[in-house]
């Protein structure tokens, strides 16, 4: 959940909204994530029970119909809420919700899944931006938005490729084609840095006129710094269950990267950045399966 709040700030940011829309909106993206997650999950227990025979879905703790039900009501209120500060909002809300719900099918194909699931997160600085009362017009003649939406995409693809290096074996016995199955894991590791090359660029020409000597900055490189040792991590990576330093990585260089780009945008929001920064640490550090990220 760490990350869409972290990638829908920025928006949030740009939106110079008051307090009053700021936190509604924030809430329900914030929660997007695990229940999109949730929503995905639901379509790809066939390759789960191989790499992550622990999750509930797959031992059957709760049901497929349970968990569909709840991540698609549960987003569909989350959309509601941007929808009620934003009317206009209800085009990109939709796209996002079936783009969640027809991942798999993509994800089966090298060149759809990284892509495809990207998109889905590039969306939500634009969510953010439009709570703020923007129409999807004005909003989208932002370059600043139009940036937000690139550096959210690049740097998330990073943890679309890399995350499917824990699951090479897994994905390869249920016939998803991912880039690491089909070309092998150094050349995920290679596709993933030219996204990583995108993001970041993109997220420099955000934050360079605001950049400073300040938390915000530091915030910033932090993140920049952690995505390109993910992939250091990640090249040394020979088999799924050594894959997860490298993921783990990309997920804190994700938060903070886009943390730090709201922070650079709204200096007031630095400690609250820094502190969703350290919250998403321990969340990461206490999850209960470590190979699994």
């Amino acid at each position: 959940m760490f990350v869409s709040g972290a990638a829908a700030l920025p928006g949030l940011a740009l939106a110079r909204a008051p307090i009053t829309r700021v936190v509604p909106a924030f809430v329900v993206l914030f929660l997007s994530y695990g229940l999109g997650q949730a929503l995905t999950d639901v379509f790809q227990t066939d390759t789960d029970a191989l790499s992550a025979p622990e999750r509930p879905l797959v031992q059957g703790t709760i049901d497929k119909r349970t968990v569909l039900v709840a991540s698609l009501g549960g987003l569909t209120a989350c959309a509601a809420v941007i929808v009620l500060l934003s009317p206009a909002a209800a085009l990109p809300a939709a796209m996002a919700i079936v783009m969640l719900a027809t991942y798999t099918p993509l994800k089966r194909r090298w060149w759809g899944g990284p892509p495809w699931n990207s998109a889905v997160v590039a969306l939500l600085p634009l969510l953010g931006r439009m709570a703020g009362g923007a129409g999807l017009a004005e909003a989208l003649a932002d370059g600043a938005v139009r940036a937000a939406m690139v550096s959210s995409f690049g740097t998330y693809a990073v943890f679309v490729l890399l995350g499917y290096l824990k699951d090479v074996e897994a994905d390869r016995a249920t016939h998803y084609n991912t880039v690491a199955v089909r070309f092998g894991r150094r050349a995920a590791v290679v596709w993933s840095a030219a996204f990583a090359t995108l993001g970041l660029a993109a997220s420099g020409w955000l934050v360079h006129p605001r950049l400073t000597v300040s938390a915000a900055t530091a915030l910033w490189s932090v993140g920049a710094v952690v995505l390109v040792g993910a992939h250091v991590l990640a090249w040394r990576s020979t088999t799924d269950n050594d894959a997860w330093p490298g993921i783990q990585a990309s997920v804190h260089g994700f938060v903070a990267i886009h943390l730090g780009e709201a922070a650079a945008i709204e200096p007031r929001w630095t400690l609250v950045a820094w502190i969703l920064f350290g919250a998403s640490i321990v969340a990461m550090v206490r999850r209960p399966v470590r190979r699994q990220v």
